[in-house]
């Protein structure tokens, strides 16, 4: 299990940024400081809006934004928003 994670993560980075508009469940927890529950969250939220830039993080409820940011620095992205 542990092998797989290393695996996701590895390839995510070598491919590049995780896009918060499009990401699925598996893409999302491969970031740091985010796991499931947060990723449900954001999964939750983008049903109903979008994200223009990663700073809209902060609007979504338990999501410490200010972490995540950090930790993530240039693995995070937004596509165009289209809602």
């Amino acid at each position: 299990m542990k092998f797989l994670v290393i695996l996701i993560i590895g390839t995510s980075l070598l491919f590049g940024a995780v896009d918060l508009n499009t990401a699925d469940m598996k893409e999302l927890i491969t970031l740091k400081a985010l796991g499931k529950k947060k990723a449900k969250r954001i999964l939750k939220y983008r049903q109903k809006h979008c994200l223009k830039t990663v700073q809209e993080l902060k609007k979504i409820k338990h999501i410490k934004a200010k972490k995540i940011l950090k930790k993530n620095k240039g693995n995070l992205t937004v596509s165009r928003c289209t809602k």
